[in-house]
């Protein structure tokens, strides 16, 4: 589905999977944080994300799979795109995929088990949890990071805050 942020027209992939339909999340919420994330970062190219909403044991494999650690997480991002430094100014349009015309930035993987526990845990509704944590994974695709240097941490902390301000 296509998803329009300003002029620029986003092609956002977001599904369910393993998620009982009480625990499901928001779809229109997500891509509504994925186009406030593009807008925020001046995003002027057409990008394409993928977004899976599933449950802890699945994000558990997965987290073992990809990152050697057999625990549950909240989020992970799959970056398809490498970094000089983060932010939207580092694109350019030789990156663009020729056949579908979009910028392939990456893979989003939600755990909703743990977006509802994060939520309880916090004291804040489950859809502000959500929008938090798709906030967060989206800077991840655009070469944010916290884990290596406080001036990364915050700078992504930065960003974060002026962005939720925008939602």
């Amino acid at each position: 589905m296509k998803v329009v942020s300003g002029d620029i027209r986003h092609k956002i992939y977001a599904r369910h999977g393993r998620v009982m339909v009480p625990d499901r999340l928001p779809i229109p919420l997500i891509k509504r944080c994925i186009c406030a994330v593009l807008r925020a970062e001046g995003a002027d190219l057409p990008c394409e994300i993928s977004v899976l909403v599933t449950d802890d044991h699945s994000i558990r494999g997965i987290n073992r799979e990809f990152r050697g650690v057999d625990e549950p997480t909240d989020v992970l991002s799959f970056p398809m795109q490498v970094f000089s430094s983060p932010g939207w100014k580092t694109f350019g349009r030789d990156q663009i995929e020729p056949e579908t015309g979009l910028l392939p930035l990456g893979e989003i993987v939600l755990s909703a088990e743990r977006v509802s526990k994060q939520a309880q845990e916090i004291g804040h509704s489950r859809d502000s949890e959500a929008a938090y944590l798709v906030v967060h994974s989206v800077l991840h695709l655009l070469g944010y990071d916290h884990t290596d240097e406080a001036e990364g941490k915050r700078l992504m902390r930065g960003r974060e805050k002026e962005i939720a301000k925008e939602l």
